[in-house]
Order: structure tokens, then sequence, then C-alpha cells
């Protein structure tokens, strides 16, 4: 009884070890579990009593795998089958073709059924996305607050949103500036700026793209209720790497906008002394316009990112005017999702209304939020 008791537990121990597959090391040590997946560079291995094992993929000498294993190689192919090591080479014992043999050295990635599932999964997703997928983006906020003689606030806030993907991003981006202050009793709205905008490329080739925009403005101290551009255009992908990208654009736009009613007044300094009030009338213009630019982005190092954009709008339909935007923001990682971030932005125009310069500028620092991975 005692004996049969004890040929059952060595039937079913070694029934279980049959049934495991096995990864042999340089140093002699021998790992029994179940082989999840190996990137080239460290192999997985799920154990009883130790769980998951992460094994350098070097340190490995043999693999005997009693699951089938999806092995992709450096060519481009995929064997799939029970793998065994002889003469230091890989035995896969495919369903389809028999054996084949694949060098250690030729072995880009190893995956049990689960793993592939899931790479495929995602290889579909990445090929066939949804318009939900791979987003992410940040927030820039910035606050300035003064209490005493004078009361002051001002306060900015910037959001960028991007949906990329190897064919095409889609960016949606927004920029909003408020300033008041309040001295003896009288408060005064100093800046009111909000602009926003949508533009998508799309990519023709590896290096070519075309992109269709358009931007949304409104400028109370400008007296702008409105300006709508829509324009396109193609461009090039001068730098294209894993942590920088500089890009060349070019095309055309139309340019619509509202300027609201408004009266300017001054003083004639020669005496007797008079107060002069000029009243301006509303305004609406609308012009078509060629679009020049470019877009530098970098990953100066783990934890800092640079980005800059400038874009350039020749008025074709009033010869000798051009407007102009200059956007430049730099951002230190303090966590995954919080940053620290300096931002400066400049717009242009040369035919400003009577009596208002054409330059805006501003300037801020403040918290950056983010989320999601990609270009920030």
């Amino acid at each position: 009884m005692r004996r049969s008791a004890i040929v059952l537990l060595w039937w079913c121990l070694f029934a279980v070890a049959a049934s495991a597959d096995q990864v042999t090391l340089k140093n002699g040590d021998r790992l029994t579990g179940t082989i999840i997946k190996s990137d080239a560079k460290t192999l997985v291995i799920k154990t009883e009593f130790a769980g998951e094992v992460n094994v350098q993929w070097d340190a490995v000498t043999a693999i005997t795998s009693t699951q089938a294993l999806h092995l992709a190689l450096k060519d481009g192919q995929t064997i799939v089958g029970p793998v065994t090591t002889a003469d230091g080479k890989l035995d896969v014992a495919t369903k389809e073709t028999g054996p084949v043999v694949a060098s250690k050295d030729a072995v880009v990635a190893v995956r049990d059924d689960a793993e592939q599932k899931a790479y495929d999964d995602q290889i579909e997703r990445l090929r066939h996305p949804r318009l939900t997928d791979f987003w992410s983006g940040l927030l820039d906020s910035g606050l300035s607050v003064t209490r005493g003689n004078s009361e002051s606030l001002t306060f900015n806030l910037a959001g960028k949103a991007a949906r990329v993907t190897e064919r095409d991003k889609i960016t949606v981006y927004t920029d909003a500036i408020y300033t008041n202050s309040k001295l003896n009793g009288v408060s005064n709205t100093t800046a009111h700026d909000i602009r926003g905008g949508v533009r998508g490329d799309l990519n023709v080739s590896e290096r070519m793209f075309v992109f269709a925009f358009t931007d949304l403005e409104y400028d109370a101290f400008q007296h702008l209720d409105l300006r709508n551009v829509l324009g396109g255009g193609a461009g090039y992908h001068a730098i294209k790497t894993k942590n920088t990208t500089f890009d060349l654009f070019g095309g055309g736009s139309f340019d619509q906008e509202y300027f609201s009613a408004y009266s300017i007044t001054t003083t004639n300094p020669a005496p007797p002394p008079a107060t002069i009030v000029t009243a301006v009338a509303s305004n609406t213009r609308k012009s078509g316009e060629a679009v020049i630019g470019e877009e530098f982005d970098t990953k100066v190092n783990a934890r800092t990112t640079f980005s800059e954009r400038f874009s350039l709008y020749p008025n074709v339909s009033s010869t000798g005017n051009y407007r102009f935007q200059f956007d430049m923001s730099a951002s230190t990682k303090l966590k995954n999702w919080l940053g620290w971030q300096i931002s400066y932005s400049d717009r242009y125009i040369t035919n400003p209304p009577f009596g208002l310069k054409g330059n805006d500028q501003l300037l801020s620092t403040g918290l950056r939020l983010t989320f999601g991975k990609g270009l920030f």
C-alpha cells in the first residue's frame, strides 16, 4: 500500500514536470514553470512557488516547452510550436511544416498563446484605431494674485490634446488669459483673450504629409469678436526620430475677421485742453492667405521637453499685409503626470484696427498636468 502511494506520488511529480516548460541557464540552473514571453532581452517564466521570474535572455542556454510558443524572427517570420534546444539552436515542432530550426540570435520575441493574442490585438488596434484611441494631452495653468493698496488677478490656461498614430495625427488646442485689476474701488479688465483650434495631419508617405486646420480667436482689447481661419496644405518631416521631430509645411487659408465698433478718447495737448473722442465703426475683413511654417518638438532628456511652432500668413488679397503666430514652451517633469512649464506666444498683424497695436504677447509659467503617452 505504502509502495503504491510512493509510486503514485512520483508519477504525479513526473507528470507535472513533464507538462511544464524548462529554461536552462549558463550557470547550470534550471527553472521550471510556464514561459510567458521574451523580448530578446528578458525572458519571463511563471514558476509554481516563486511567481514570475525575469531571466536575462543572454543567460539562457536551452529551452524546452510542452506548450506551443510563438517565436518572432528578425526576418519578420513567426513560427509556432513546442520548442526544444539542440546544438545551441531552437527546434520548433510546427504543425504546418514540421520541425523548423532557428538560431537563438535570430529570435526577437517569444510569446505564449495569451501574450500573442494580446500582441495581435494591439497590432490590429494600431492598424485600425478608433477615434477614441491613443489620445494624450496636457493642461498648463498660471495664476497671479495681489492684495493691498491695489488688487489684481491674472489667470491663464492652455490645453492641448493629440491623437497620434503611424498614419495620422489629430490635434485640439486652446489658450486663454484673463487679467483684472482694482484700484481705488475701480475695477478694470486689462486682458481677455481666448484662442483655439483643430488640426489634422495625414501621412501620405514616410516623409510627406497633408494637413487641414481651423483656428478661432477672440481678443477683447483688439475688439476682435471672432477670427476664423480655415486652411490646409502639405508638409515634410525633415527630422523624424523617437525623441525629435522637425516639420516644414506650406499651403493656403481663408481668414475671416469680425471687429466690433469702439471709440478712442484722446486729449489735445495744445491749449485750451480738449478731449477728443474718435468713433470707429465695426468692420468685417475676409481675405485669402498663404501659409508657411515650421514646427519643432524634442525630448531634451528624460524629464525635459521643448516645443516651438512658427506660422506666417502673407495676405494675398491685400498684398503687403501679413500676420504671424509664434508659440514656444518648455516643461520639466516633476512626476509622471505633473510638471513645471514656461510658455511664450506672440500674435502679430500688420493692419490692426485704428489706434490699436498689432502685437499681442504672452509669457506665463506654472504647473503642467499631463495624461496618456505621446508627444508630451
